[in-house]
């Protein structure tokens, strides 16, 4: 007899949670100089969050677990996240760090960013036991490096002894124990992060990076690489999936969208090349609007 496919695929995304604060400027200060901004707003941003969103608005039922301070930006945050119809009572709340904050700088041409962390590192082992049953109860798992190493050690611990799938998307990158890398099953780094991991710096050393991750026990690498498009491996041959042009406004987040939307599409059944041509999609509408969360397309705004 025949399953019916769900039709809300179960997405938990175990990450961190910040208050972008964003300033617009013709261009970048010299060293000492002061100059005038041409914009400046807040945004509710991190990278779990972002993930998070883009998942939901294409109709996944997602559950957040992360971390955040006893203070106005946090309550804005799981506030956002309520709206977009997420699971927050994995979030949980720390009296002695402020909740985590990103300053993005941007020019016409290049972004700044500095993330200051707060909250986002006081995530608990015994919070994320405690939670345990959404995290078995997952189609798959959402991870990046914006929270402390230990709790993403456990996390994916505990996918592995429950068979649960697990997407790491390695940013901001920092060098990962191999104990990390073999327990995941989907590794998505861009450019900078596929280096830092393999020691790769050219395109003619993908071929030996993509079969040392591989060799790791890691079946799954789908290197991002911007406007030029993603490259992954697929029965030994690494396959490019080019990007379609579009009219970019802002950059912030689209990263997060083609990671939100690559889970989304693993859970949903879809086969991986399936998966990366939605995620890639997403990823591009995800550009034409300011700001990381309000650029994440719904599926109806992607069709």
């Amino acid at each position: 007899m025949k399953h019916k496919r769900k039709t809300k695929p179960k997405i938990t995304v175990v990450g961190s949670m910040n208050m972008d604060f964003i300033t617009e400027a013709k261009r970048f200060p010299k060293h000492g100089e002061t100059i005038l901004g041409e914009n400046f707003f807040t945004s509710p941003g991190g990278k779990g969050a972002n993930q998070a969103v883009a998942a939901a608005r294409l109709g996944a039922a997602v559950s957040f677990i992360g971390c955040i301070g006893d203070d106005l930006n946090g309550k804005q945050l799981k506030t956002q996240l309520i709206n977009e119809g997420i699971n927050v009572e994995g979030i949980d709340m720390c009296n002695d760090k402020p909740t985590g904050v990103a300053q993005i700088t941007v020019t016409p041409s290049k972004k700044h960013i500095i993330v200051v962390p707060g909250a986002n590192y006081e995530l608990k082992s015994e919070w994320i036991e405690q939670h345990k049953k959404t995290l078995t109860g997952s189609d798959i798992i959402v991870l990046q490096l914006e929270i402390s190493l230990h709790i993403i050690a456990q996390v994916l611990t505990i996918a592995n002894q429950y068979h649960v799938p697990v997407l790491l998307n390695p940013a901001p990158a920092k060098e990962l124990p191999i104990e990390i890398l073999q327990k995941v099953t989907y590794l998505i780094p861009n450019e900078t992060e596929f280096s830092f991991i393999t020691g790769c710096t050219s395109e003619k050393e993908y071929k030996r990076a993509f079969q040392f991750l591989h060799e790791q026990g890691i079946q799954n690498i789908i290197l991002t690489r911007g406007e030029k498009g993603v490259i992954y491996r697929k029965e030994d041959e690494l396959i490019s999936h080019p990007n379609k042009k579009m009219n970019v406004v802002d950059t912030t987040g689209a990263g997060d969208a083609f990671n939100g939307a690559l889970a989304f599409g693993i859970a949903s059944n879809q086969q991986l090349d399936q998966a990366i041509d939605l995620a890639i999609k997403v990823a591009g509408c995800s550009v034409t609007k300011m700001g990381a969360q309000a650029g994440m397309p719904t599926m109806q705004e992607l069709e």
